[in-house]
Order: structure tokens, then C-alpha cells, then sequence
């Protein structure tokens, strides 16, 4: 059996002996093919004669049109029937679930989540909306009225969520149907011209046939055909044979995983605005400051703020607690220039659950798992320890009071507040230094952020607290208006300075305050996120759907066996990509070369069997 072959672009290049009738026949076609693109020999289109009278061409060309045809000098009267009701809702679908919709809404929606990053939200940081509202009081209403601090939670931005949510269900539903279709159908029947695809060769076997009948010629297409099938589904091609009286051919395709990848990819949108959007309303997010030494119990009341989903049953949530052992904090004090920035923050705590209790940490970007929550450590600070007496020496008050930061080095601001034992309610507002210096203008500041040199200073109120209202009011904040200030920069006496272990007496004979030391307080942040695994799996569907899309290709290959009239057998190889595809050249190679090898028995590497 001889083997002949033929470089694409040329007519066919019989090798040892072939035909030269082979050679003839696929220049023509070729010139045939030429000119019916170029419409003449010449490359000018092909027409009318120059001499045939203009007004008759005309005519002619008006007589050729449909019937019904407007010509352009009367698209004037031309009048567009109406939409109604239901094409126009038709044309508003196909716009929303268009593609371009879906990436303009996925665009929008980043856009509308930028202020939720720019300012506190209610649900991540209840106390900075608190002091937001104090730094700001013009602005605070107008954002408010906006749903600033409510970001995604507010109308304008669910109402891009929602839209986009419908836009990519509307986009990939057909998709997935017409894909289905596509999958079980059968690939496309060979063209007629496979000169005019990708990759286009030619290999002419001489001496296949045996007695050169036509029953023997159908014997060895067939054969061919079928070796080329199996060697085109073992490389992952779906493969459809056809046969006809003088030749038969297999159609192949493959590359259907890039389509399913983008659906996925797409699906897997859908999926996570799904577990977002239907999975956010069963997860809560709850704030505590709790001071070394005490705990904090998984329940309601012991939150500071509290934020749940509106299907969080909040009677049920998962039992444990949580008991502050220590808190190691490190500063920088080998650089001058961050002399005293935090270098490393850890909280040791004791949890307790289902009767068990273990030694656990807290570190910034280590949070513990514990009762389906993630527990989050986003500060820490001094809580000063405050017991006031009344004039007799009984203690009235004592306990350690958070002060969060409010200036540099750990300087911080907070309120005591005594509501009883008393002859009068008191209320102080205190500044504490960790490292107290005294400025060249007299005022007190904090030099370093460890408790080098604390101080307390203290500026006394005496009057109404407002406790007895039954309104909420913050534990960080005092209202003077309906008190007296009979301490500090307005008063007769000065603020009363501390240090541990000190007591002052207080005016007016109320009683004294001792300041009996410093304790740590860890600000922490719990997170209850049932859709945490969901989003992490739709993320990683996304991400492979991608990457599928991007990197598989869909071809088409096909193989045509036919039978010559000196009874040689000529097998044609093309392909087509779908999309940008710049090794198909090579697959259609690869594929030829391996069958002809198999037809023949001989390795492709031989001198005399290479394409040229």
C-alpha cells in the first residue's frame, strides 16, 4: 500500500507514481473555487455586460426584489406596528437577561457597595455609626435618609441584587437548555469542500483495493472511516459516520466542556447571590467588650450589639461561653520611626462548651471556631478600676470600665456613671494616659502606649444620668445638659487626678473615688455565617468554570474517504474552530498522521511518508 500526500494550498502533489489526473482534477476545483469567490478570471465581480443600457439594468433590479420591498427613497412612509403590552414586556426581558445587561449590573453592583466600605455600618460597627453621627451631624441625617449605614441591606442596593439575581437565571436557563440540545445531537454532516476549512491535507493510498470492484472500494472506505472513528474517540471526539455512493466520511467535534464550564461559571453566580442574599438571614453578627477576668455567654443580653438575620432564632443560639484569661500585647521598640505601633495582639480565653472547657487563643487574623460562630479579635484597651464610697466608707461602685481609644499612645476617654447610693447621681468623664506627660502648656498626654506612668483625670457631674426613662442610652457617652459639673475645667474644683492606688475625696461632700488600677479589655467580634462552605463551593465553581471556558477548545474534525477512478483511495483531513483555536492546524496534522499509520503499518516518522 503507497501513500501519497499533498501540502495544503496546492493542488494535489502526486508522490511515487500517483496519478497525474489527481493533480489536474484538484487544481481545477481550486481555480473553480477561486473564481466563484472573485466572480472572474480577472479578480473584478462578475455582472451584466458594460454595454447593457442603465435604465434596463434598473429594471431589472427592481424586478428581482420580493414582493412587498421598500425602496429606500420611500422609507418615509414606512410605519412600524405597534409593540402592545406584551412586546413590550418581551423587549424589556430580552434586554434584562441580555449578557451586556448582566455585566453592566455586576459593575453596578461593586459601584453601590463602595459606601459600605467608606462608613460604619450598623451590622459590622454599631459604635462607629454612634460616633459618626457625633462627628457629623449635617451629614449623618442625609446619609441616613440614604441607607448609607445600611448599605447592603438597603432598597437601592437589593434592588440591584435582585436584578442581577433575575438577569443571569434569564441568561443561563436557555443557555443550559440549547447546551442539552446541542449534547444530544448528532455533529454536523461533513461539508462538501473540505478544502475550504482549517488545516485542509490530503493523503492519497495507492494499491488499497484488490480487484478494484465496487463492493471491495466500499470494503476499504469503510475500513478507513472506521479507523479513523475509533482514533477520533479515544482523543475525546464525539463522531457521527456517513456514507454515500462514492465516498464516506466521519464527522467529528468535541470541546462541548468549554460551553458546560461557561454555564457553570454563570450558574455558580447565581449560586452565590442565592447563598448571600437567601443564606444571610440566618446568620447574626454580635459585639462585646469584655475586661481580663470576666466572660461573656452566647446568649442575647450579653451582647453589647446585636445583629441577626430575620430567620435567627434568637432564644436558640448555640450555648458556650467565653472567659478572658489575659491579653498579651506587643509594641515596636527597636524602630524609631514606629516607635510604640502595635506589633502583635493576642487573647487568651477559656471556652466552655457542652461541659467542656479548653485553653484557647485569639489573635487579629486568627479567629476561634467555637458553637458554629467564628469569634474575631478587633481591639483591645485599658479598662480603669473605679470604686467610689459614699461619706460614710461604704462602696457604692466598683468595677472596671472599658475607655476606648480616642488619641495617640493609648490615651483613652470613658464614662463612670453611679446612678445609686448617693444622695445625688454622679457621673464622671475620664481621661486615661498609660504613659502620663505633661505638655509645656500644662495639658496632659500620653508619650508611650504601655502603662509606663498611668494616670487618671477625672471631671465630676452631679444631677440626672437619664437611666430612669427606660430609654438606651450609650455607656460610652454622658449627657451633661441636665447636670452640673462641681469637678474640672469649669468648676470651682479642678479634675482629680489619680494614679493607682489613689483616692480623692469628691465636692460636696458626696463621698470619695479611688482609683485601684488598670485592667485590659479585648473588643471581640462574633460571627454566625451558615453559608460561609456554600459561598467558598459556588467560589471555586466559578473559578473552574472560568478557567474551562477559557481553555478548552471547541473544533470539528473531519476524515473523507473516496475512491478514484484508478482505484487508489484519497483521504481528505480538516478542521474548524469555534473561537480563536491556533493549534487546530496542529490537531488536524496529528490526527492524519496517526491514521495513515494505522492504515499503513509504518510509523509517520519515515522520510516517505511526511507531509511537505
Amino acid at each position: 500500500m503507497e501513500q501519497h500526500s499533498e501540502p495544503r494550498g496546492a493542488g494535489t502533489e502526486t508522490l511515487q507514481g500517483a496519478d497525474p489526473a489527481v493533480a489536474s482534477a484538484g487544481d481545477a476545483s481550486r481555480e473553480q473555487g477561486s473564481t466563484g469567490r472573485r466572480g472572474g478570471p480577472s479578480g473584478k465581480p462578475a455582472g451584466k455586460p458594460a454595454g447593457f443600457p442603465a435604465g434596463k439594468k434598473e429594471q431589472a433590479r427592481r424586478d428581482s426584489r420580493p414582493s412587498g420591498h421598500v425602496d429606500g427613497t420611500d422609507a418615509d412612509e414606512l410605519t412600524q406596528p405597534r409593540l402592545g403590552l406584551v412586546g413590550w414586556l418581551r423587549w424589556m426581558w430580552r434586554q434584562l437577561t441580555s449578557m451586556r445587561t448582566a455585566l453592566f449590573l455586576l459593575l453596578l453592583l461593586a459601584v453601590a457597595a463602595v459606601p459600605g466600605s467608606l462608613v460604619p455600618q450598623h451590622t459590622s460597627d454599631p459604635n462607629g455609626v454612634v460616633q459618626y453621627k457625633l462627628d457629623h451631624p449635617v451629614l449623618y441625617p442625609i446619609l441616613d435618609k440614604l441607607q448609607v449605614f445600611d448599605t447592603y441591606t438597603s432598597v437601592w442596593f437589593s434592588a440591584i441584587y435582585l436584578l442581577l439575581f433575575v438577569s443571569l437565571v434569564g441568561c443561563v436557563i436557555p443557555r443550559i437548555k440549547h447546551h442539552v440540545d446541542s449534547l444530544r445531537a448528532k455533529p454536523p454532516r461533513t461539508p462538501a469542500r473540505l478544502q475550504r476549512m482549517a488545516g485542509y491535507r490530503v493523503r492519497v493510498l495507492n494499491g488499497v483495493a484488490s480487484d478494484g470492484s465496487a463492493a471491495d472500494a466500499v470494503a476499504v472506505r469503510r475500513a478507513a472511516v472506521t479507523a479513523a472513528q475509533k482514533l477520533l474517540k479515544a482523543s475525546g471526539y464525539r463522531t457521527v459516520v456517513l456514507e454515500s455512493a462514492r465516498d464516506a466520511s466521519v464527522s467529528a467535534e468535541r470541546g462541548y466542556l468549554r460551553e458546560t464550564g461557561n454555564i457553570v461559571f454563570h450558574a455558580a453566580l447565581v449560586g452565590i447571590l442565592l447563598a448571600v442574599g437567601v443564606g444571610g438571614g440566618f446568620g447574626y453578627t454580635g459585639q462585646r467588650v469584655v475586661v481580663d477576668g470576666q466572660s461573656f455567654v452566647n446568649t442575647l443580653v450579653n451582647y453589647d450589639s446585636f445583629n441577626p438575620g430575620r430567620f435567627v432564632n434568637t432564644s436558640a443560639l448555640a450555648p458556650y461561653s467565653l472567659t478572658l484569661t489575659g491579653l498579651d500585647v506587643k509594641y515596636v521598640t527597636d524602630n524609631k520611626n514606629a516607635l510604640g505601633a502595635p506589633a502583635d495582639y493576642t487573647a487568651h480565653v477559656v471556652a466552655t462548651q457542652d461541659g467542656k472547657s479548653a485553653d484557647k487563643t485569639i489573635k487579629v487574623n486568627a479567629p476561634l471556631g467555637i458553637g458554629g460562630t467564628n469569634v474575631y479579635l478587633l481591639g483591645n484597651g485599658y479598662a480603669p478600676v473605679v470604686t467610689v464610697r459614699d461619706p460614710s466608707g461604704k462602696e457604692v461602685f466598683h468595677d472596671a470600665i472599658p475607655f476606648p481609644q480616642q488619641f495617640q499612645n493609648m490615651a483613652s476617654q470613658g464614662v463612670v456613671k453611679v446612678p445609686d447610693g448617693l444622695k445625688k447621681q454622679l457621673g464622671m468623664i475620664g481621661l486615661f494616659y498609660p504613659t502620663a506627660t505633661k505638655l509645656a502648656t500644662g495639658a496632659l498626654a500620653s508619650s508611650y502606649p504601655d502603662t509606663r506612668n498611668p494616670m487618671l483625670d477625672l471631671s465630676v457631674y452631679q444631677g440626672n444620668l437619664g437611666l430612669d426613662k427606660g430609654t438606651p442610652v450609650s455607656v460610652y457617652a454622658l449627657d451633661i445638659d441636665k447636670m452640673t459639673e462641681i469637678a474640672g475645667p469649669n468648676a470651682k474644683t479642678k479634675g482629680l487626678q489619680l494614679k493607682p492606688g489613689q483616692t480623692a475625696t469628691l465636692p460636696n461632700g458626696l463621698g470619695s473615688v479611688t482609683f485601684d488600677g488598670v485592667k485590659r479589655f479585648a473588643s471581640l467580634d462574633i460571627h454566625h455565617d451558615p453559608t460561609q462552605l456554600w459561598v467558598l463551593l459556588f467560589a471555586v465553581l466559578v473559578l473552574g468554570g472560568l478557567l474551562t471556558s477559557l481553555f478548552v477548545p471547541r473544533r470539528r474534525l473531519w476524515v473523507k474517504a473516496i475512491t478514484q477512478a484508478d482505484g487508489s483511495l484519497r483521504l481528505e483531513y480538516a478542521g474548524l474552530a469555534r473561537g480563536e483555536d491556533p493549534r487546530l492546524d496542529d490537531a488536524v496534522a496529528s490526527i492524519a498522521d496517526r491514521h495513515i499509520a494505522q492504515l499503513t503499518g509504518r510509523s509517520t516518522g519515515s522520510a516517505d511518508q511526511q507531509t511537505t
